[in-house]
């Protein structure tokens, strides 16, 4: 254990047991993954001529992700899995340092161990860590800033503290650049380290003002963006915004939150039985939080599904984890988690987290059984550090919706650091020293769904760009294929300076609204964003979609575990002629 602690063998561990997995899932394409294709793009832009030049689909900044991506490309050139790895290596050194964090604030190396295999392992996790999305840079922004934090509350001298605060301020103003969300840890965690150093009065003032020149900064940078071209603009203050909407959508963040930390959060189960044999009082309080979850699920349920929403809540169109395994928008896309598997896991998810209530009410009547050292943060310092940020960064996501309309599963990906610090501490303190097996075989369980998912996601798409490669070499242009939205971002940016987007406002005339569709074509989904995609051909995993298989051979896929072949095929868009 010596060795362990001395060489940070079990933070290098967790990092590299990510990065085995996720390479083992074969992770390249050469398509646009969601949203990244433009951002990628953005980074080659930048690798040549040395600017910033953004393209019709960007709400965050990219920056500091682009500046990363460039030695990748200059040392092995450019291409999409090559700008990808650069958000691998943000990746890996975010599992390392979350790590650190976890035994920082008090967790053994086991349970901080687990605790970030558990994070580092999930399906979501390992499907971000393979794109060029903003959201692995904008956790690490996140990470970066809580370790600077807790260091500067155990520092017993005022320079050192002095010293950690301000790493924390630069590094999450700096890597915030990519995702702006981040820059609650700035705004937020930092104010609240102050708070809890406020006794000291050095350590205030120097907070203060480096505080102050990042809160400058934010604004100088948020200026520069809206002044860009090609950029979807973000207000700083946001107008009013469906309520209902918002609720909604933050209810299915919250509520899938158990399932993203599902290994640490299962082993409190146990402990809801004993509740209710042994505190009998806590009864009526858990059924109650019970009935309160089913009436909120219930009454916030998206109105044009007939039917409650079960783990992953927020997972069931357009999410990173959901029912389909995969971010997937085709046709005939196969269902991985079928009814049967949705029902038990929401079973687990909700008896864990009211097997977290049952302890938090019992810790207000009883002794931890194994308190904490001194020198850790108390449960109050920890409160005061986490909970504002969370209710903060909660409230953003809810205002968000009058822009975005949806709150997608990828960004709760900052709450999951301050969930696995608290459940990890209670654990420890008040059930028992170390997490149990159970811990270890729903990570290995997760990380195999994880690896599964990512696999197949990059074999379906490198399938979709086969299939669109052979029809081109069959005299069929680019922009009569339609692959899908993601891939014809693609094509678009091939013969365009950008993405053709309704909110963009710099230049003025940035949108042109492009004519309907002929009469009798089938349709494209954003058509209106992809303007010079005028598709005779598709793309589906379904042959009898729109007017009939083309006559062309399909692609075929292998996906994960049984590696049974599924066909994609070529379908025409266009009527037949009469």
């Amino acid at each position: 254990m010596q060795l362990v602690r001395r060489f940070r063998l079990a933070a290098i561990f967790c990092a590299f047991a990510m990065l085995f997995c996720e390479l083992i899932s074969k992770p390249f394409t050469t398509m646009n993954i969601c949203d990244d294709g433009p951002y990628i793009r953005m980074a080659q832009t930048f690798a040549q001529t040395g600017h910033i030049v953004y393209n019709g689909w960007a709400a965050a900044m990219i920056v500091s992700q682009i500046y990363l991506a460039q030695p990748f490309i200059k040392l092995f050139g450019y291409s999409y899995t090559t700008v990808r790895m650069s958000t691998l290596l943000v990746a890996v050194l975010t599992a390392f340092l979350f790590h650190r964090l976890l035994v920082r604030i008090g967790a053994s190396e086991r349970n901080a161990t687990l605790g970030t295999l558990a994070l580092v392992l999930s399906p979501m996790y390992l499907m971000l860590a393979a794109t060029f999305m903003s959201d692995l840079h904008g956790l690490f922004a996140i990470v970066l800033c809580l370790y600077g934090c807790v260091r500067a509350i155990r520092s017993s001298a005022d320079r050192s503290a002095i010293a950690w605060i301000c790493f924390a301020v630069v590094t999450c103003a700096v890597f915030g650049t990519s995702r702006q969300i981040a820059w609650l840890g700035d705004l937020v965690m930092v104010p609240s380290t102050l708070w809890l150093l406020r006794s000291r009065s050095r350590v205030l003032l120097g907070g203060a003002v480096v505080t102050a020149v990042a809160f400058l900064f934010i604004l100088g940078c948020m200026h520069w963006l809206g002044r860009q071209p090609y950029v979807i603009p973000v207000p700083l203050f946001v107008g009013p915004f469906a309520k209902r909407l918002a609720l909604r959508e933050l209810s299915y963040i919250v509520l899938e939150i158990p399932f993203l930390v599902l290994p640490v959060i299962a082993v409190f189960i146990p402990r809801l039985f004993r509740s209710f044999r042994s505190r009998p009082y806590i009864r009526p309080l858990l059924l109650a939080v019970l009935l309160a979850y089913v009436v909120i699920a219930f009454h916030l349920r998206n109105l044009s599904d007939p039917i409650l929403h079960l783990e992953p809540t927020a997972g069931w169109i357009g999410s990173w984890v959901n029912i389909y395994g995969v971010c997937e928008h085709l046709a005939g896309a196969r269902v991985v988690l079928g009814t049967k598997t949705l029902v038990v896991l929401t079973i687990v998810c909700l008896g864990g987290l009211l097997g977290v209530l049952a302890v938090v009410l019992q810790a207000r009547r009883a002794k931890p059984l194994h308190p904490p050292a001194a020198a850790v943060l108390s449960w109050k310092q920890l409160g005061i550090l986490l909970l504002p940020f969370s209710a903060v960064y909660l409230m953003f996501l809810g205002a968000a919706t009058a822009t975005t309309y949806a709150i997608y599963d990828r960004y709760a990906l900052g709450l999951l650091p301050p969930t696995l610090i608290v459940l990890i501490r209670l654990y420890q303190e008040r059930v028992r020293p170390t997490l149990p097996l159970a811990t270890i075989l729903l990570i290995i369980v997760m990380a195999a769904y994880g690896i599964i998912v990512t696999h197949n996601t990059f074999a379906l798409d490198r399938a979709r760009v086969d299939l669109a490669n052979e029809l081109h070499a069959n005299g069929v242009p680019f922009t009569s294929i339609d692959g899908g939205w993601d891939y014809n971002f693609d094509t678009e940016l091939e013969n365009s300076s950008h993405i053709n987007d309704p909110r963009l406002k710099v230049p003025a005339d940035a949108y042109v609204a492009p004519p309907l569709p002929p009469p009798g074509y089938c349709h494209v989904f954003w058509y209106d964003r992809t303007p010079h995609i005028h598709a005779l051909y598709g793309v589906s995993l379904l042959p009898d979609k729109c007017y009939g298989r083309a006559p062309f051979a399909p692609a075929q896929y292998r996906p994960w575990p049984l590696r049974t072949p599924i066909n994609i095929y070529a379908v025409r868009y266009a009527p037949p002629a009469r």
